[in-house]
């Protein structure tokens, strides 16, 4: 393997350090994904019941010890829960929000190391088949097969290698992208309906925590 990167040249470098920063990216996104998101239909029916018991310290306390967004939402929900509806919202609006940046962090570094390896192969293709032509001008018309082979094995290998980087990459980058859109839609049910719960005068919530 290694005598394979050495071929490639310097891209190959290049290349091998975007696979190993990719690769960190993807899987701290990964775990920072998987904490957050939560069963939001159990936590938010769990909720509703402490408030319904008036229990507003103990759904604060609830939401401070359940990690992710939705949770964070309904704690700035409920220490709002005695303003009006308009108030309320803007209050939701303002947790959700601060919660999205924390979210997509790094996401746009990954899709960039997955469009830019298959370039930097490309990049290197090209600089081999360069030093090829390098070598048929200054050994022609003595000649060896074994004069081209140092180009020609950078430019297949950088190819073949910046494909095999970006590829897992790319999947990574959308599979991470769609677990990113299930946590925003649990963020704006939640949302929703924190709000409308919130909202009924039936249900005096006071935030004295």
């Amino acid at each position: 393997m290694l005598e394979l990167i050495f071929k490639g040249g310097l891209v190959m470098w290049v290349i091998g350090g975007c696979s190993v920063i990719g690769a960190v990216i993807f899987l701290e996104r990964l775990f920072h994904l998987h904490r957050a998101q939560i069963n939001a239909d159990d936590f938010l029916e769990g909720i509703y019941n402490v408030l319904r018991r008036r229990n507003v310290v103990e759904a604060v306390s609830i939401c401070e010890e359940t990690p992710g967004p939705v949770a964070h939402i309904m704690r700035s929900a409920i220490l709002h829960g005695d303003r009006d509806r308009e108030q309320l919202r803007q209050a939701i609006e303002q947790a959700g929000m601060s919660e999205i940046p924390r979210l997509e962090r790094n996401m746009a570094l990954l899709a960039t190391m997955a469009q830019l390896t298959p370039l930097l192969g490309l990049l290197g293709t090209v600089l081999g088949m360069m030093e090829t032509l390098w070598q048929l001008h200054q050994r022609a018309p003595l000649l060896q097969v074994g004069d081209l082979a140092g180009g020609l094995w950078q430019a297949l290998i950088t190819t073949a290698f910046g494909l095999a980087v970006a590829i897992p990459l790319y999947a990574g980058y959308n599979f991470l992208l769609q677990r990113l859109e299930t946590i925003l839609l649990d963020m704006e049910t939640a949302s929703v309906d924190i709000l409308n719960f919130l909202s009924k005068p039936a249900l005096p919530v006071e935030v004295d925590v």
